[in-house]
């Protein structure tokens, strides 16, 4: 698989009231994905709730996501678990449905007590779908640091089918040093949505983020406007999207963008524990704080229009 241009939304799993996931709804939520523009999802990671479901459950998802998106865009699969045995079995399951590509975090109660033995955890996962693309998961926030550079120099011939990394840290020179990495080898992604626009002006082609869900059109023109050069309309979108993320995390993330896709439409049911879903009182506080920065008048002016918009009021 070539590198990624352009950007991977970390897709939402459905539920249905009773708590299983709403197969029924997957199909919805990739063809508002394929008319977004998204180059690609990224299936049952932190966004989408994979840690919180069976394996069965996961299987069941992940396999709705690739047929769902019948190749017009690529899937991306989460494979990561506490048991290592349990992700080979899911990389292995993602192979067989047609996934283009597995990704994980390392083992998160027991962590890897070194670079040498993440390596060799993340070898085990990876090689049991070796003809598969393989992104490391990196998010130090909840997996533990590491040097990710050494990591890297440890991988070396111990992992054929590394493509690059989902690289979910703030610690902005290191990914560049990755990027740079062996003349370039390896697919980095750029995983903090807030930082698309610092990332791009270090060498980032693809990211992966959560806000894409549903506010993919102020990203793609920051994208197109940094492009072009157009350096003070990027910062200035750049700054619209922290304000709105900035606005998320006054609530609990994941729920409030649940609540964000309801208001747009996509009506996911609920989060599942230990999550919880917002109040209802917190659900139109959220919808306030955000009309306050004009969010959804905004994405509308995109949608309908079809191109980029002025931020002057």
């Amino acid at each position: 698989m070539r590198k990624i241009e352009g950007l991977i939304a970390a897709v939402f799993t459905p539920f249905n009231n009773d708590g299983s996931p709403n197969l029924n709804m997957i199909p919805l939520i990739v063809e508002k994905m394929v008319a977004d523009g998204l180059k690609g999802i990224f299936v049952c990671g932190t966004n989408g709730e994979g840690l919180n479901m069976t394996i069965e459950e996961r299987m069941q998802v992940s396999e709705k996501f690739v047929s769902s998106a019948n190749k017009r865009i690529l899937v991306f699969v989460h494979v990561g678990h506490s048991s290592i045995a349990e992700s080979k079995k899911l990389a292995i399951h993602a192979a067989a449905i047609g996934a283009d590509a597995i990704s994980s975090v390392p083992a998160f109660y027991f962590k890897p007590s070194s670079v040498q033995n993440l390596v060799t955890c993340i070898a085990e996962i990876a090689s049991a779908a070796p003809n598969l693309p393989y992104y490391y998961y990196h998010v130090p926030a909840v997996t533990g640091n590491i040097d990710i550079v050494d990591f890297l120099d440890a991988c070396n011939k111990k992992i054929p089918n590394l493509a690059g990394i989902k690289f979910t840290s703030s610690v902005l020179h290191e990914f560049q040093l990755c990027l740079g990495y062996d003349h370039g080898k390896y697919d980095m992604l750029s995983g903090f949505d807030e930082m698309l626009l610092s990332a791009l002006a270090v060498g980032a082609n693809g990211a992966v983020g959560s806000t894409y869900n549903f506010a993919a059109p102020f990203y793609h023109d920051i994208i197109s406007s940094f492009k072009k050069g157009d350096i003070l309309k990027a910062r200035a979108l750049q700054a619209k999207v922290v304000e709105m993320i900035r606005i998320l995390f006054k609530f609990s993330p994941i729920p409030a963008q649940r609540a964000i896709m309801k208001m747009l439409g996509y009506n996911l049911g609920p989060c599942r524990l230990p999550l919880v879903d917002l109040t209802d009182a917190e659900f139109i506080l959220l919808k306030e704080s955000l009309d306050t920065i004009d969010f959804f008048h905004l994405l509308k002016q995109y949608r309908e229009s079809n191109s980029p918009v002025s931020l002057d009021k």
